[in-house]
């Protein structure tokens, strides 16, 4: 028996919920099928936890501080398995909102694992079901490199299975999720080792952020082992884990090493092949603006599309889509420029728009000037623990049009948000020194930015 839609979304996470809900709420009548937890990624397994970890180590930060503010604090004793259950427990309360919020749009939820049986078919536990419309919003998985040992290792998700805190780990990568769970981890008592491909952190960022990142990472006393290609990873004789580099580099003596080198998408499944529509090489689901992926009627968000792989991201375009297939608007569609994000290091990073290089590529390097500063915040004016704030504003053409904002240092996570809708907007330097800075803050220094250098040819 063959059931028919209006919407057929494959995969509960942010994009597919959020589309489905907004298409309901137009009439149209929806399936989303979901093989896991609603809620995708980030409610189980990324920003919700991972933001909780963050928390818990900011307290523990914060401990640290104390005394110097006068408190007398004595950290006896941090309780990872309260905080894991806790933690978990909050992600099951929004896997249960996640539900009732679909039930409440009258969106049908089957539980299962979906495939193409042809263009806008799809098979659910024997099922097969038709849509005018098939979204694909099934996100991706943590990478496992293919070297010997690997399976020794854990991923991100593993990360979030831990029952108790490694007392020596090694997290291999580079991106956000090596710099926030070396930072958490450290924070929390465990002794951090990073090993990079390359020199530095966070290569798609501007090299202030990276920079003044490896510089607070080093003086927590966090390791590098930076230009490593991991080759290997051995059991020892005592039970630890060693870290085997190209070259012959071995790190060991550690309880635990994570796998944080990317995601891939989870296509491999949906036996794409019957609707006619090809993956990339990656095996991402490629779209154009509107989030067509060139088969009529199939269409794609989040994760799974390789663009920015981001939560907010994948909402906005599945609420926009929804909007253009069945609210009326046509030419509804996200705008991927300028899209802000923070990274929960410690400390925090802040970005929008371009980097210096990224500008000086677009614009020229005489059409562009940087503004920046660091300094120490208030907040660690004679605490012993120093962390420094890092920020810099990049203008572009005569108007001095700010094409950049970038931020590194406590506070740094809350206050991108505004500054990303004057970028949004067009702002120029002239309308940021024209605020008026509120004071004493982290973020008034942006406003108050004075001596600008040419950018880095």
């Amino acid at each position: 028996m063959t059931q028919n839609y209006d919407l057929i979304t494959i995969g509960g996470g942010s994009g597919g919920v959020a589309a489905s809900n907004r298409a309901a709420t137009y009439g149209a009548r929806c399936l989303l099928i979901e093989k896991d937890r609603l809620g995708g990624t980030c409610v189980n397994v990324g920003c919700v936890p991972k933001k909780v970890m963050w928390n818990g180590a900011q307290i523990a930060h914060a401990l640290e501080d104390a005394a110097d503010y006068g408190f007398t604090v004595e950290r006896k004793h941090f309780d990872w398995a309260k905080l894991k259950a806790e933690r978990d427990g909050h992600a099951q309360e929004l896997n249960g909102h996640y539900a009732r919020y679909l039930a409440s749009n009258k969106v049908e939820v089957i539980r299962g694992a979906a495939r193409f049986t042809g263009p806008r078919t799809v098979e659910v536990n024997g099922t097969r079901h038709t849509g005018r419309h098939v979204l694909i919003a099934t996100g991706g998985h943590p990478v496992v490199p293919n070297v010997p040992g690997a399976e020794l290792g854990i991923t991100s998700d593993g990360f979030f299975e831990l029952e108790a805190l490694p007392r020596k780990v090694a997290i291999v990568g580079a991106g956000y999720i090596a710099a926030e769970l070396s930072g958490v981890l450290h924070a929390l008592g465990s002794e951090v080792t990073l090993i990079l491909r390359r020199e530095q952190l966070v290569m798609s960022f501007d090299p202030m952020l990276r920079e003044n990142l490896m510089e607070h990472m080093r003086a927590d006393n966090i390791e590098f082992v930076t230009n490593s290609q991991v080759s290997a990873l051995r059991r020892e004789s005592d039970g630890t884990l060693s870290v085997v580099c190209d070259g012959g580099t071995r790190v060991g003596g550690f309880d635990t090493v994570i796998w944080a080198i990317g995601r891939t998408p989870n296509t491999r499944d949906l036996d794409l092949n019957a609707t006619g529509l090809a993956c990339d090489q990656l095996g991402f689901v490629t779209t154009d603006e509107f989030q067509e992926t060139g088969i009529e009627g199939i269409h794609a968000v989040g994760d799974v599309t390789g663009r920015i792989a981001l939560t907010p991201v994948a909402v906005a375009a599945g609420r926009r889509l929804s909007d253009r297939l069945f609210g009326g608007m046509a030419g509804r569609k996200l705008s991927y420029e300028n899209v802000a994000t923070v990274m929960f290091s410690h400390p925090p990073v802040g970005t929008v728009g371009l980097s210096e290089p990224q500008a000086v590529l677009q614009y020229g390097a005489q059409a562009v000037q940087v503004y920046q500063a660091k300094f120490t915040p208030m907040l660690h004016a004679f605490t012993r623990r120093k962390v420094k704030v890092a920020m810099k504003l990049v203008v572009a053409g005569p108007e001095e049009r700010v094409v950049g904002c970038h931020v590194i240092g406590p506070g740094a996570d809350e206050m991108l948000q505004g500054f990303a809708v004057a970028v949004q907007m067009g702002a120029t330097k002239r309308d940021f020194d024209d605020t008026v800075a509120i004071h004493p803050t982290v973020a008034e220094e942006l406003v108050t930015l004075r001596t600008a250098r040419p950018a880095a040819m």
